[in-house]
């Protein structure tokens, strides 16, 4: 809970989450998931599934991040959605996501058509290595550090659910970029 002021930390609670870290004032996304990592450590995980919050991904598609890990195919899993065939992204935006996964790629020589996905799954192995600069997102980052530091990173296919609400990470593609 990065400093919500709303119901979120109750909610999870009610529904059985059992720990739950929390700021009282928004630190950035990147640094709060830098501390979700830390947490999962602590706590002992092998591995570790991130998700957006906003419901956007498919729960059922986790199994699938993991297999891809317990395989020992990848330390980091990307599911990456259908850009050209995702019903709620403008054409503007497709053109800007494929621009940007075509970035990461000539920067971090992994090919990830979706390298903005926020739905993941890292290995123990993967975690202790990752320290994240930035304060806004992570996902840029990790795979540019993965490949840095010789992890083995693959991407599979997720569904996505109907839109529930804007972002809140950015007001727009311009501010993202």
């Amino acid at each position: 809970d990065d400093g919500s002021e709303d119901s979120t930390p109750d909610t999870a609670r009610r529904l059985g989450v059992d720990y739950i870290i929390r700021n009282h004032r928004n630190m950035g996304l990147a640094r709060r998931f830098q501390r979700g990592l830390e947490a999962c450590l602590h706590l002992g995980a092998d591995i570790i599934v991130n998700t957006d919050g906003d419901n956007q991904y498919q729960g059922q598609d986790i199994s699938k991040l993991v297999h891809a890990l317990l395989s020992k195919k990848a330390d980091v899993v990307v599911g990456c959605r259908d850009i050209e065939k995702h019903p709620e992204f403008s054409w503007l935006k497709k053109k800007l996501q494929k621009m940007g996964s075509s970035t990461v790629q000539i920067l971090s020589g992994l090919r990830i058509p979706d390298a903005t996905s926020g739905f993941r799954a890292i290995s123990k192995n993967a975690a202790i290595r990752f320290a994240f600069m930035s304060r806004f997102s992570y996902t840029i980052e990790m795979l540019i550090q993965a490949r840095s530091a010789d992890l083995r990173v693959d991407w599979i296919p997720v569904r996505t659910n109907p839109q529930l609400r804007d972002s809140r990470l950015f007001r727009s593609a311009p501010h993202f970029i």
